[in-house]
């Protein structure tokens, strides 16, 4: 299961950066791969809250399952995968120098064996850290000036 991390430094406090995370359909508007958001729970926000979000990356779109499996207001936002691609990931805020938040998002997921298994596990990880990095500087642009 490869491990997948990306990490940036956004120019707000935890706090600030939290209120727009917190906010998990306006993933969309900040995840190139995030084409939309549908909750399948009463909840939006907090653990227990489940959703689908239909992903894509390039001609391959997918319906990601997850369920939010923790939660630590300003600090902290885990999921569970359960649809097609299997695994976890979470997002950590961490107070950085000059009142700015390090934003850290890792994930460890498993590919089914159409879609290349182990190997498109390696492959596909290396292809959605550069996604991501992508994701991080939108989510980023999101707080300048």
């Amino acid at each position: 299961m490869p491990r997948i991390e990306v990490s940036t430094v956004i120019d707000a406090p935890p706090r600030r950066v939290w209120r727009q995370v917190r906010d998990i359909s306006s993933h969309v508007g900040w995840m190139a791969d995030a084409e939309s958001i549908r909750f399948t729970s009463k909840r939006r926000r907090g653990v227990g809250t489940t959703f689908e979000c239909v992903t894509r990356v390039g001609p391959l779109a997918l319906t990601d399952v997850m369920e939010v499996t923790s939660w630590s207001a300003g600090r902290e936002m885990g999921v569970r995968h359960t649809g097609v691609v299997t695994g976890e990931g979470r997002f950590t805020l961490r107070r950085a120098r000059r009142g700015r938040t390090r934003f850290t998002w890792e994930e460890r997921l498993v590919f089914p064996w159409w879609l290349g298994g182990r190997l498109g596990g390696v492959v596909g990880a290396q292809v959605l850290k550069q996604i991501w990095k992508g994701n991080l500087r939108r989510l980023r642009s999101g707080f300048a000036g």
